[in-house]
């Protein structure tokens, strides 16, 4: 298994660094992408300390950057000339209108065109990588969201709790569409809800939103068992030839209805495309 290769988003902590920790006991080799060059070393040694043995690698990128994000796929196509695994999990959510370096809206460029951007990027490692699969940490926030294409960067009315769920229904959307475009190519696609989990998340706001996720820790689930449908998504054989799902609690669910529009994900991915510069 160390030349089954698996990159992981956002690992330097809550499900993403379970998730990687789970998979590097599994035999994989994992490839933590993350932002800060002390967190990912420090989690790539917990991760190599938990899993004796275990080849674990570390590419920084800050996945509200474009042009990191391009850099970040550069260095794992170096390295690694497949890939068997991409979990896409980093995401956030800001609940006052930023801007990144590319002008886009904060919360869709992360919690989607991340995704977006990176897996279309490294799709050639991932074909050759064959039997390989795409796992995309959703949410239910999803149910509530809805692909305004009218005001995608939310420029005419912003809204963070609104921002997030539509990029969370982004994310079923894509894992969908990507599942209909790979169709016969040995690369699966499946999306996911983790459940409630205490982790880190709103944690960067102030204000409302972290009093909220801090009086809401105690009825969370914990960060394993809000790792395991990743897991299981990403290393059991029971999926190995499912593509295009929506699942929760390891067990598949029909997505919400917004989220089974297939012209909706077409032109999503035409748009998205377009944002990310990419043919």
């Amino acid at each position: 298994m160390m030349d089954t290769v698996a990159v992981i988003t956002g690992g330097t902590g809550g499900i993403g660094k379970v998730t990687a920790r789970e998979l590097a006991k599994k035999g994989f080799r994992v490839v933590l992408v993350a932002r800060s060059a002390d967190k990912v070393a420090q989690a790539a040694r917990e991760i190599a300390a938990a899993a004796p043995g275990a080849q674990v690698e570390t590419v920084l990128c800050d996945m509200s950057s474009q042009k990191q994000i391009r850099a970040a796929a550069e260095e794992l196509k170096r390295r690694h000339e497949r890939l068997h695994v991409l979990v896409n999990n980093a995401g956030g959510i800001w609940m006052k209108r930023e801007l990144t370096e590319d002008g886009l809206e904060r919360t869709f460029a992360v919690d989607h065109l991340g995704y977006f951007l990176l897996t279309n990027l490294l799709l050639p490692q991932l074909r050759k990588g064959a039997p390989s699969r795409v796992v995309n940490v959703a949410s239910e926030a999803s149910k509530i969201g809805r692909i305004d294409f009218d005001d995608l960067q939310g420029e005419k009315h912003y809204n963070g709790g609104r921002a997030y769920a539509q990029a969370k229904l982004a994310n079923i959307l894509f894992s969908s569409e990507l599942s209909r475009r790979l169709e016969g190519s040995g690369v699966t696609s499946n999306a996911l809800h983790p459940g409630a989990v205490a982790s880190g998340f709103g944690l960067n706001e102030s204000g409302f939103l972290r009093f909220a996720m801090t009086l809401a820790r105690p009825f969370l689930i914990g960060e394993e068992k809000g790792a395991r449908t990743s897991i299981y998504l990403a290393s059991s054989p029971e999926v190995d030839c499912v593509t295009g799902g929506y699942f929760v609690r390891n067990r598949p669910r029909l997505p919400p209805r917004n989220g089974r529009d297939p012209e909706v994900a077409r032109r999503l991915w035409e748009v998205s495309a377009a944002l990310c510069g990419l043919a």
